[in-house]
């Protein structure tokens, strides 16, 4: 088992900048890929960004690709998200989460959740 609890979130101006970091708890996190997801009001969850256990693959969704940022320390058991120049659309409800084996894209891949934290752009 595995325990996430997401930070950071808050509101913010369109172009500012956030960090979220998703503390975990439990089993080895290191041996975890580790993502984030988000989801909006009304829409579904939707795959934002993750990386390997060692952080040396990335991968992200093109609508914040070159302008988030996803890293870890495994000393810390902690996953960051770095926004930078944020936008209304990103307003969401942003979700970390585990699973085991390679990187995934679909939510329903991912075997751990924790309770998310909101981000809110204002134009």
């Amino acid at each position: 088992q595995v325990q996430l609890v997401e930070s950071g979130g808050g509101l913010v101006q369109a172009g500012d900048s956030l960090r979220l970091s998703c503390a975990a708890s439990g089993r080895t996190f290191s041996s975890y890929v580790m993502g984030w997801f988000r989801q909006a009001p009304g829409k579904e969850r939707e795959f934002v960004a993750a990386l390997t256990w060692s952080g040396s693959n990335t991968y992200y969704a093109d609508s914040v690709k070159g302008r988030f940022s996803i890293s870890r320390d495994n000393a810390k058991s902690t996953v960051y998200l770095q926004m930078n120049s944020l936008k209304p659309e990103d307003t969401a409800v942003y979700y970390c989460a585990a699973r085991t084996n390679n990187i995934a894209t679909r939510s329903r891949d991912y075997d751990y959740w924790g309770q998310g934290t909101q981000v809110t752009v204002s134009s």
